[in-house]
């Protein structure tokens, strides 16, 4: 050991200083040089951010404590023989040229490595903040959701924009529930499939209707629902009809689908997913509370004391508003109207939904088996197609491959059923969990059925109705009878029924 009072280079001339300063540079230069290539590229990928904007930052930091620490072990040793004569602690002498540059050195150093940390830290947040974080990072997990999110009206509306919103309260809860969901994914045991609804959901108000003015819904809008038969003509059918979205909230024009939005209108499920709801309860502009009960499932006094009751809101009926996943039948209906599929290839929206509704064990066996489905029905059934509409049908199967592909998630147990969409009532319940006409109150009052409440037929465009003709009742494709008015729509139309619109199974 030099028994001469040691310059302070010295104290840095150690395996510990050295390493951390090499650290510390090398993290420096490539999170400089990442950052700038995805600011002027627009490069973003899941794992690479995972690098340059924690990973390489916490090398950073750590190399810079590691030099303090191997300079504290070597003053240590030095202050071990007593003849050296250093004082408990550093002196800094600036009237020591060479002490004065390395001083200026060090915080220059210190300002360019506070510069990188605090540019990635920022970007760090963008990153944590991003639909590429959210769906793509823990890709096994968050695949179906974030398929579904990149094909919905609301693509390019960023995850925190809906799940966290604005505010301190809400972001640090979001990242509190998140750890959770972390340690799910670090120890691969999430469930299969992720369960809905969230717990503990922001209310609409402080999500949605940053965007959706409550106050400026329209009275009602226009709109034509297209389908096709699944037959070898894939007929057309057309329902035009006026949605009663519901005028301004709050005034005595708010009826129509929107009616809920004036009014307290709270519920109990006895279903995780809010399938089934015995108990409705409505304050009147009086205060005046009504309840209805659905006679066959009857909730005493207690059990309504104790049940854990909902305040209505968006959700309750738009809640799959982004994370939508379409049956097969409605796929292959946009797809005709697009013309990405050409309707004149014979049965082949019953075929396509046919073999799409076919449990598979992996999204290579089922595209696999989509392509070879198709084109062995065609050679057998129709060989002319195969030749005179080569092209067309190899663009129906590609097509067909990616419905498989938005829609169905062998590795999460995730189909396009899985997930039920309460807004309407054709796959699931919807509208009638509570419009059943059975929900009755103590003075006799319904929650009515009526169609139209919320929409009139306009006219309507069907094999079984004469050309020219002009309908205002909805007409089923097939006369069912009194039961188009005695069942639901989704008893049939459920995934696994007879669904003769071509959604699900055919008849």
């Amino acid at each position: 050991m030099d028994q001469k009072k040691p310059r302070i280079y010295q104290y840095l001339m150690n395996l510990y200083s050295l390493a951390g300063f090499l650290m510390a540079l090398v993290a420096t230069v490539i999170i400089v040089v990442f950052v700038a290539l995805e600011t002027f590229t627009g490069l973003e990928n899941p794992y690479l951010g995972m690098f340059v904007y924690f990973a390489f930052p916490g090398l950073l930091i750590l190399g810079l404590l590691l030099v303090p620490f191997g300079a504290w072990i070597t003053r240590n040793k030095y202050r071990a023989h007593p003849e050296v004569e250093l004082p408990p602690m550093p002196r800094i002498d600036f009237n020591d040229p060479h002490s004065l540059k390395l001083t200026i050195y060090f915080i220059l150093c210190s300002v360019v490595f506070v510069l990188v940390v605090g540019v990635a830290s920022l970007k760090g947040f963008e990153f944590t903040e991003s639909p590429t974080f959210c769906g793509e990072l823990c890709h096994t997990v968050m695949q179906p959701e974030h398929t579904a999110w990149k094909s919905s009206p609301h693509s390019r509306v960023k995850c925190v924009e809906c799940h966290v919103g604005p505010g301190a309260e809400w972001y640090v809860k979001a990242k509190i529930s998140g750890l959770r969901q972390v340690w799910a994914v670090l120890t691969h045991s999430w469930p299969t499939p992720i369960h809905t609804p969230i717990e503990n959901l922001r209310p609409a108000r402080g999500t949605c209707e940053h965007c959706h003015w409550p106050e400026k819904f329209y009275a009602g809008r226009q709109k034509i629902f297209y389908h096709y038969a699944p037959n070898e003509e894939n007929t057309p059918r057309e329902i035009d009809m006026l949605i009663k979205i519901g005028g301004t909230p709050k005034t005595p024009n708010a009826m129509g689908i929107h009616w809920h939005i004036g009014r307290e209108v709270t519920f109990i499920a006895d279903d995780k997913q809010r399938l089934s709801i015995p108990y409705v309860a409505v304050k009147g502009d009086d205060g005046k509370i009504t309840e209805y009960m659905d006679p066959s499932k009857p909730l005493s006094k207690e059990e309504i004391a104790k049940a854990k009751k909902r305040v209505m809101d968006c959700t309750d009926c738009h809640n799959k508003p982004t994370h939508i996943y379409y049956s097969p039948g409605e796929e292959m209906d946009r797809h005709f109207v697009s013309g990405t599929i050409d309707r004149s290839l014979p049965y082949i929206k019953k075929v396509a939904v046919d073999l799409l509704e076919k449990p598979y064990k992996s999204a290579e066996e089922a595209k696999k088996a989509l392509e070879s489905g198709i084109r062995e029905y065609y050679a057998k059934n129709y060989p002319d197609v195969t030749t005179k509409k080569a092209a067309a049908l190899e663009q129906a199967i590609t097509q067909i491959k990616a419905i498989y592909e938005r829609n169905y998630f062998p590795k999460m147990k995730v189909s396009w059923s899985t997930y039920p969409n309460h807004l309407g009532h054709f796959y699931t319940p919807g509208c009638f969990r509570c419009h059943d006409g059975k929900h009755k109150s103590p003075e006799g009052k319904v929650i009515s059925k009526d169609c139209k409440l919320c929409h009139d037929v306009l006219n309507q465009v069907q094999e079984n109705i004469p050309v020219g003709k002009k309908v205002s009742e909805f007409v089923h494709p097939v006369d069912i009878g009194n039961e188009l008015y005695t069942v639901n729509c989704s008893d049939c139309h459920a995934a696994g029924g007879h669904d003769v619109a071509g959604g699900g199974k055919q008849h």
